[in-house]
């Protein structure tokens, strides 16, 4: 039976969200086609993660060397290389990340196979992947089919796909050997560069404190920072905030900025664009704080407070350090 493969990724011994994303995905997609679903796990020493991986499908392929222990696009390229052409799956998908980013361009080059990157959804319809992609910054959601091929590469954008839990599987895990000879030298790892001390990654953040244009000036900031360390979260922002240098591009929510689920959105004096909107709606909870009760982030709000953000952040802030208080 054909497969589809879903490349497992992970960082420093953990799988990341987006691996769970892409099988959620998959497992949808095999509903409705003739294929198997097969994780591929790439690494070494990672036994444990393919059984994490195998509570989830009934088949994962891992190839184990110590030449795969770091990402190395040109050392995964020659594995995959080699099992696609072998296995030939109808459809990898990769997450689009910097580390798909780097890799599903030269895999589908060296494999001369189709593929669609920066993906929202994909459906097989007729047996052949349709892709669901953003253009004009997010304004227009477009359908669109690849040339005929036996096998197909897409890339999924993180945090678009809500990842399902399931019942655990037990599937099979399959050993390969590792068709790499030598060390890559064209490309290799050297290290890992955390973020500087006093940065966080939005993407990581299990609660955002995010704040727009309703802001007014850099000198009223300090609110919601404080609203943000209360509860424990990040500030974030939409893009006219990062347009004056109030705070850095990397904690842009939105179509040119980041895709963000955190357990809790609190939009504050954002008026919601559809760019801001589309970084964000798959957020566990999403509250919007604007005095405007016509702007759009309320369509995307599961609360909304319809008031002056100076009136209610600052109450909000003081009761939330009173209960965290009385619950010592």
């Amino acid at each position: 039976m054909t497969e589809l493969f879903v490349l497992a990724e992970h960082r420093r011994g953990e799988l990341r969200d987006v691996t769970f994303e892409m099988l959620t995905k998959g497992r949808e997609l095999i509903a409705r086609a003739d294929v198997d679903l097969t994780a591929v796990l790439l690494g070494h020493n990672v036994k444990e993660l393919a059984i994490r991986l195998a509570d989830q499908v009934k088949k994962v392929l891992v190839v184990d060397d110590a030449r795969l222990k770091d990402f190395n696009e040109v050392a995964y390229q020659k594995v995959l290389t080699h099992l696609i052409s072998e296995r030939k799956p109808v459809l990898i998908l990769i997450g689009h990340t910097s580390f798909g980013i780097d890799l599903a361009p030269s895999l589908a080059t060296k494999l001369n196979v189709p593929l669609a990157t920066d993906c929202i959804d994909i459906n097989f319809e007729e047996k052949k992947p349709i892709v669901v992609r953003q253009v004009y910054g997010g304004k227009v959601n477009i359908k669109a089919s690849l040339r005929t091929s036996e096998s197909y590469i897409v890339t999924l954008r993180p945090a678009t796909i809500e990842a399902k839990e399931v019942k655990p599987i037990g599937g099979e895990i399959i050993e390969v050997a590792s068709p790499l000879k030598e060390e890559p030298t064209t490309k290799r790892f050297i290290e890992y560069f955390e973020p500087p001390a006093g940065e966080v990654d939005i993407t990581a953040a299990d609660v955002l404190v995010s704040v727009g244009r309703g802001i007014k000036d850099a000198d009223s900031m300090p609110i919601v920072e404080k609203l943000a360390e209360a509860l424990g979260g990040a500030v974030a922002c939409s893009r006219p905030i990062v347009d004056k240098g109030w705070l850095s591009a990397d904690r842009q929510v939105g179509t040119s900025g980041k895709t963000v689920k955190p357990k809790l959105y609190l939009a504050v004096g954002i008026s919601g664009a559809f760019q801001h909107v589309s970084g964000m709606k798959n957020s566990e909870l999403v509250i919007a704080i604007n005095r405007d009760a016509k702007a759009p982030i309320f369509r995307a709000a599961d609360f909304g407070v319809v008031e002056d953000l100076f009136k209610v952040v600052p109450i909000l802030t003081d009761r939330v350090l009173q209960e965290k208080k009385s619950s010592k």
